[in-house]
């Protein structure tokens, strides 16, 4: 904020003397979790930027308080008007992830790392390029110093090999 009589360095000053007292309002108030406390306060100052008239505010406290009452009012109110959560999404979330699926996933993971890992070094490489970094067959030519051709001919052989190994698993 910059008006002719120093109201940058009064919202500064008033930013170091009331932050903590503000942030204490808001938590006994119970305006949400610490986030939304921290993000309630910030808007506050955000608004006391926006108004250019400090000087006329003869108690800065209780501006401040006003403030955050009313941004945390309508913070309620957007919040009321979220989508509540139903228990029963979380007992569908525990039963899939169920120690037995968690079990089943790891032996998956541990099989496609084998039949990866018997991959010739170059296609193993690509793959990992490919899927691990996200690479366009152009990006892998590049930085192997092969030609695009053999980069795609080498994922297509690898694909095949994955296939078989994995296939031959169930």
């Amino acid at each position: 904020m910059a008006t002719a009589g120093g109201g940058s360095s009064k919202l500064s000053e008033w930013f170091r003397e009331w932050q903590l007292p503000l942030r204490r309002f808001l938590a006994r108030r119970r305006s949400g979790c610490a986030a939304d406390i921290e993000d309630i306060a910030q808007e506050v100052f955000l608004r006391l930027l926006r108004y250019d008239r400090s000087e006329l505010i003869d108690y800065p406290q209780a501006y401040l308080f006003k403030i955050a009452s009313n941004v945390s009012a309508e913070w309620a109110m957007r919040s009321s008007r979220r989508m509540p959560h139903h228990s029963e999404w979380l007992t569908e979330l525990v039963d899939a992830l169920s120690p037995e699926a968690q079990l089943e996933r790891e032996a998956v993971d541990e099989q496609l790392h084998a039949a990866i890992d018997a991959l010739p070094a170059r296609a193993r490489e690509i793959v990992r390029l490919h899927f691990g970094d996200g690479l366009t067959h152009e990006a892998i030519a590049h930085r192997l110093g092969v030609t695009r051709k053999i980069v795609k001919r080498d994922m297509a052989r690898a694909y095949a090999s994955l296939r078989i190994s994995l296939d031959n698993l169930d």
